[in-house]
């Protein structure tokens, strides 16, 4: 698996423009964490695996993803380039596991895409009926299994998402940061009216599916947290990587889990946590106030906070496979980039893909699917820093993961165990997945991968003004 490559890339090999600062990294980090996993999982974990429990679950996943972003943060800082995890494990563990890894990656990506896609045609369809009184039909709001024929708002939302990604990235940054804002007043707005309100009742039992239905409301949270393995993604679009990855990488994780304790604590103390199984559970809490007219406020304001995630993990796939592509793991035709830096084919082809799968599934098969890939490639970069610590230990490192080895080894231990909460069904998935990539790995990016580049030194990089 670990095959050496003996080709290296051309002079003119695509590259990505270093246009990002430290806001830049940490608005974006929140803007995909922040945001999915409130509007859209948090209903779904409460009710099937957690209860009320699930603010423990927020918690328990924000520890491991801690672990975990520290661990991206040494790794990113010795790495300033696109790809991540995938691009982590080719320097630690060779090019066949660094493949598998990005390629469950990628399944982690876009169809949490697709999920959020979904989440945002739920909202937005809420937010027309609250407002306007218009139902639209479940034959255009809904995909097969759910009784209709194709979710049409989470297609257009998916188009929309495109034209906006085949622009410049400062661009992307400028609405993403708009956006931040609009959606944390969105979660205080939430928490400053639903706390006056909340019910002991409604988290009695607490933890009606025990300790282990808290670990697997942790695991579908993970689906929460993606964002700050979207800001890796960005490393070679970043001025000062060494300087301001870890700090987007990290910030992002330690406010997203403040907040979404915060809020999951309103949701299921206003609400009967079995009534948030839906695809918009914050309008669901909502209603059993009466919140009035402040509800359709916050739902309007949900929808584009959900915007802004869709759009980061749209940014984040085209970014992975990017990197993909330019090392001739997939066809290197797709990593060609616009006179803007923007890689525009690959962003068509990933919109196109990730609307017919927000289009046709449901949302429960999707959320499973993002979480089994994501906890895989975290446990991957984990693994590969302590390799890396072993291989090369005077290699220059701007940040250092403290306590080693316990930090990566707590992180490897702690994905592990999530990922023996997920179902034998999910499991089927990811293995059928995965055997496909060794597929083509073995058929196609064996044969045509290239000698990944090589950073320029750290030094340039900390002082790179783009």
């Amino acid at each position: 698996m670990s095959h050496v490559a003996t080709r290296s890339p051309s002079p003119g090999s695509p590259t990505l423009h270093r246009r990002l600062g430290r806001l830049d990294l940490v608005a974006m980090g929140v803007g995909a964490i922040v945001g999915a996993g409130i509007f859209v999982t948090t209903g779904v974990a409460a009710a099937t695996k957690a209860g009320p429990a699930i603010v423990l679950s927020f918690v328990l996943a924000g520890i491991i993803c801690v672990l975990v972003a520290l661990c991206y943060s040494e790794l990113a800082s010795m790495t300033p380039r696109s790809g991540s995890a995938y691009t982590y494990t080719r320097e630690s563990m060779g090019e066949g596991p660094a493949f598998l890894v990005g390629w469950n990656l990628l399944l982690e990506l876009v169809v949490a895409g697709s999920a959020v896609a979904i989440g945002w045609s739920g909202l937005f369809t809420a937010a027309l009926k609250s407002l306007f009184g218009v139902t639209l039909p479940t034959a255009i709001t809904a995909g097969p299994s759910a009784g209709g024929v194709i979710n049409v708002p989470a297609v257009a939302i998916t188009a929309v998402i495109v034209g906006i990604l085949v622009l410049d990235v400062r661009m992307t940054a400028a609405v993403v940061k708009t956006l931040v804002v609009v959606t944390i007043g969105v979660l205080v707005l939430v928490v400053v009216i639903g706390a006056p309100h909340i019910s002991t009742t409604h988290w009695t039992p607490f933890a009606p599916f025990g300790v282990h239905g808290i670990a697997a409301g942790a695991a579908l949270a993970f689906f929460a947290y993606l964002g700050f393995d979207i800001v890796a993604t960005s490393a070679e679009e970043t001025k000062r990587p060494g300087r301001d990855l870890p700090w987007g990488i990290i910030g992002s994780v330690v406010v997203a889990t403040v907040l979404y304790v915060a809020v999951a604590a309103v949701l299921t103390g206003v609400a009967p946590y079995r009534s948030l199984n839906n695809e918009a559970p914050v309008a669901t809490a909502l209603e059993a106030l009466g919140a009035g007219w402040i509800g359709d406020v916050i739902l309007v304001a949900s929808v584009i906070a959900l915007t802004k995630g869709l759009l980061m993990l749209f940014y984040g796939q085209t970014r992975l496979v990017f990197a993909l592509c330019r090392d001739g793991m997939l066809p290197r035709g797709l990593s060609a980039t616009s006179s803007r830096g923007a890689p525009r084919r690959l962003v068509l082809v990933l919109g196109v893909v990730g609307a017919v799968i927000a289009g046709l599934l449901p949302i429960d098969t999707v959320a499973e699917l993002v979480n089994v890939g994501a906890l895989f490639a975290f446990a991957a970069v984990a693994l590969g820093v302590l390799i890396l610590r072993y291989r090369a230990p005077d290699r220059p490192r701007s940040f250092r993961v403290p306590l080693m080895p316990l930090v990566p080894v707590l992180a490897i231990a702690g994905c592990v165990w999530l990922l023996t909460t997920l179902d034998e069904l999910t499991w089927v998935r990811f293995a059928v997945w995965s055997a496909a990539g060794l597929a083509v790995y073995l058929i196609y990016s064996r044969r045509h991968a290239v000698t990944s580049p090589v950073p320029a030194p750290e030094s340039q990089l900390i002082g790179a003004r783009g």
